[in-house]
């Protein structure tokens, strides 16, 4: 009997029952994914709406902060252009990033919803500082750039007739504070521009030369054996 069992023919493999099987195990982390996936949408809605009131602070005017969930395999939570709020891989985890020229720096990862609020508002007030510093320096630049053409307005215009004082009761000439007219000077482009239309021609002009001299000599050459 045993060898009989041992003889007997395997069923065939069914491709459509493993297809079935697969579809069925598919279905199933589908599933799982999408809940995990939500909960941490859950969750990242949950932090927007706690910042919502910080974000309500910021003065008028400031559109530094644009805050929004980018679904996807990977949620985020933006708080700006470079800065972004993720799960970790445990889907708890708050994960706050900022993208930088040396690649992105963590500046906070924490599974409590209080830290992550303490670390974005320490973010968001550093940007505030950063663009007042930047708006200063701004002002400090074009403060000084006004100064220099208001000084070189005020500058008078030297003449020998400035040089020398007039005598007492001597009529004062008038000089006129027009400036004159500077004399045309030929760019460097336009210089280069021409020395090289010249050079071309020469070289033109040295190929077309010895082009003729080839065929000159040539046809003496044909002249001479067929004669």
């Amino acid at each position: 009997m045993e060898d009989q069992k041992r003889d007997a023919p395997r069923p065939a493999p069914n491709l459509t029952a493993a297809i079935r099987r697969a579809r069925v195990e598919d279905a199933e982390r589908s599933e799982v994914v999408a809940e995990l996936r939500g909960a941490e949408l859950a969750r990242l809605e949950m932090l927007r709406d706690a910042i919502e009131p910080i974000l309500a602070q910021v003065p008028q005017g400031v559109d530094l902060f644009d805050t929004g969930i980018v679904p996807g395999e990977r949620p985020r939570l933006f708080i700006d252009m470079i800065a972004f709020v993720e799960m970790g891989h445990d889907r708890r985890t708050y994960r706050f990033i900022q993208d930088t020229r040396h690649g992105r720096v963590t500046i906070a990862e924490t599974e409590r919803q209080e830290t992550a609020i303490e670390a974005i508002t320490g973010y968001i007030a550093r940007r505030l500082v950063e663009r007042e510093k930047a708006l200063a320096s701004d002002r400090t630049i074009e403060q000084a750039a006004r100064a220099l053409i208001e000084k070189d307005n005020r500058m008078p215009v030297m003449t020998p007739a400035n040089d020398v004082e007039p005598a007492a009761g001597a009529p004062v000439a008038v000089v006129s504070a027009t400036p004159e007219t500077p004399v045309e000077k030929r760019s460097w482009f336009a210089t280069a521009f021409l020395f090289t239309i010249e050079l071309l021609g020469s070289i033109v002009l040295f190929v077309i030369a010895a082009a003729g001299f080839y065929f000159v000599f040539k046809a003496l050459q044909m002249w001479w054996i067929g004669g």
